[in-house]
């Protein structure tokens, strides 16, 4: 097997919806990897990434003020860029907005909030959390949000997870406001959970402009051959993670076919959706984003189509996940 040199060329960008924003096709997370790096590793593992051209950083918070134990992701990220020296026109920045904490003042005081931890005057992309309440008006939230942009907070918004007849009244309601809606929609998204963005609702917002941002694209390391991962993993729609984990070696071999690593085959197959945005992945060590970033040649070597149909064995939530989503 041999493992192509990572391109000294910048990634590829390309248009988060109709939002006039450019994003690197691959975008770094920061939940559960700074906490565990070398501060001065985790500041060279950053400018690397941005030297190769990742410009989207996704610094969300899962959880809310006094959670215990604390977290300290995105005040991290603070400090590790200034460390680096990169100025903030320099890259974009995602916060995550939890619909738990709406309430008097709208998103707002938590938005203020996370961006006094992460030190920045605004938001280049807020992600809505997932839809658990009942009891709100999606009008109020669209409204809350066009109310964001205009006083400069934020500049584009999507959501995470939500399914795709809840998008649309989202996008319906904007259109009638006259303000922008959502841009983009953070979706699981693998060679084993297709079923949600290949689904024929999914296509038709897609069609209308809204793009993706893919995310759980290893399963939390398991598709790069972690079968045991200590970190904590994400849902498991379906309850097809055993499935997943069974489907590992065969996987693998088809990695080492293409002369790739799973990681890089996993990263380069959402890269394959005409509807992808982004890519979203963490990383603890220089060496993943370096291996990560070829994934992007991967798809130029390979080709699109032939990595779609090398894969599809391995689509494990096909007949078991409804395509219209949550």
């Amino acid at each position: 097997m041999t493992i192509s040199d990572t391109s000294t060329a910048p990634i590829p960008r390309r248009p988060i919806g109709a939002s006039g924003i450019d994003a690197s096709v691959l975008s770094l997370g920061s939940w559960h990897t700074y906490d565990r790096m070398d501060f001065a590793d985790a500041v060279d593992m950053v400018s690397f990434a941005v030297e190769s051209g990742v410009n989207l950083f996704d610094v969300g918070v899962y959880g809310f003020r006094g959670m215990q134990p604390p977290v300290f992701t995105d005040v991290l990220f603070s400090a590790i860029v200034r460390a680096a020296r990169i100025p903030r026109e320099d890259y974009l920045l995602s916060e995550k907005l939890w619909l738990e904490g709406f309430g008097d003042g709208g998103f707002r005081p938590q938005l203020e909030h996370a961006l006094l931890r992460v030190g920045s005057e605004h938001a280049d992309l807020v992600i809505l959390g997932d839809l658990r309440r009942d009891d709100l008006e999606l009008r109020d939230i669209v409204l809350d949000l066009a109310a964001l942009a205009d006083a400069g907070l934020i500049r584009a918004w999507g959501v995470n997870n939500w399914s795709a007849a809840n998008i649309q009244s989202l996008s319906d309601i904007a259109a009638a406001e006259g303000v922008a809606g959502p841009q983009i929609a953070q979706l699981k998204y693998s060679v084993a959970r297709r079923s949600i963005p290949d689904g024929e609702p999914f296509a038709r917002l897609f069609a209308n402009g809204l793009t993706m941002q893919a995310s759980d694209v290893m399963e939390g390391g398991i598709l790069a051959g972690n079968v045991t991962p200590r970190r904590e993993v994400g849902r498991d729609p379906g309850a097809i993670r055993e499935r997943i984990v069974a489907d590992v070696p065969a996987f693998s071999a088809v990695a080492d076919e293409l002369g790739t690593t799973p990681a890089q085959l996993a990263v380069a197959f959402t890269l394959t959706h005409p509807a992808t945005t982004t890519t979203l992945f963490g990383a603890s060590r220089l060496e993943q984003v370096q291996q990560n970033l070829d994934a992007v040649a991967l798809v130029e070597r390979v080709g699109a189509a032939q990595l779609r149909a090398r894969v599809a064995p391995f689509w494990a939530d096909k007949g078991i996940v409804d395509p219209e989503g949550p």
